[in-house]
């Protein structure tokens, strides 16, 4: 008895002392500082100033739901500063999506449906469904939407495309969004994943009444040419 006793109390000693080294390291780990996240409105700031230098992208529109006034399903291509573009689009009409080719050079847009050539008509008549030459305008594009977007805050730190971003929470407005999503009103809800190396903004989202609109950007400042068909 003797024995078991002093086996049992060795036993209790052990277990007590695994629990305080556990309760010790628990305290130690809940007393690490998380990492400060930076500055909402300072990333947003910064992506407008680095996005207003871009001289070519590729993008990637993509509107998911059913949103009231927004004709463009899908749109992608490539575009320069000075607003020439080519590319695709996908638009709905009469309840039906139609399959476009673009080409935007100087004041006109080239378009060719699924049957026939292109088409040369004036910029203006494309704009109020959708003109992909603002995209790059700092004055009606993205950098407008970074610049005039209110309550940034940083989210997380994520990765697009294999690069690190910094994803932002802010709000933008139909009227400045216009150049990137036309048709849409009222105040918007965005997200916007930021690059931590060189400020690009990558990837941005907004939320609509009846679905969300992403539009992504790579291959900044390859070289381009665009001409006429």
């Amino acid at each position: 008895m003797p024995r078991l006793r002093a086996v049992l109390a060795l036993s209790t000693a052990l277990l007590a002392l695994a629990a305080c080294t556990q309760d010790k390291a628990k305290s130690s780990e809940d007393t690490t500082p998380t990492a400060t996240l930076p500055a909402g409105d300072t990333l947003v700031k910064e992506s407008a100033t680095a996005m207003r230098e871009i001289k070519t992208t590729q993008f990637l529109i993509n509107a998911d739901g059913e949103i009231a006034g927004l004709s463009l399903r899908r749109a992608e291509g490539t575009l320069t500063k000075e607003g020439s573009a080519k590319g695709t689009a996908q638009i709905e009409q009469a309840g039906s999506p139609v399959e476009l080719e673009f080409v935007i050079v100087g004041d006109q847009i080239h378009l060719k449906g699924p049957t026939g050539g292109f088409q040369a008509l004036p910029l203006t008549l494309a704009a109020s469904v959708y003109d992909p030459s603002a995209i790059l305008d700092p004055d009606r594009g993205i950098a407008k939407v970074l610049g005039s977007a209110t309550g940034a805050t940083t989210e997380a730190k994520e990765q697009v495309d294999g690069k690190d971003a910094w994803r932002v929470a802010a709000t933008s407005t139909g009227t400045d969004l216009a150049g990137l999503v036309p048709g849409v009103t009222g105040s918007i809800p965005a997200k916007l994943w930021i690059a931590d190396a060189d400020k690009r903004l990558l990837k941005s989202t907004f939320t609509l009444p009846g679905g969300t609109v992403t539009v992504t950007f790579q291959g900044f400042d390859a070289p381009v040419t665009i001409s006429a068909p």
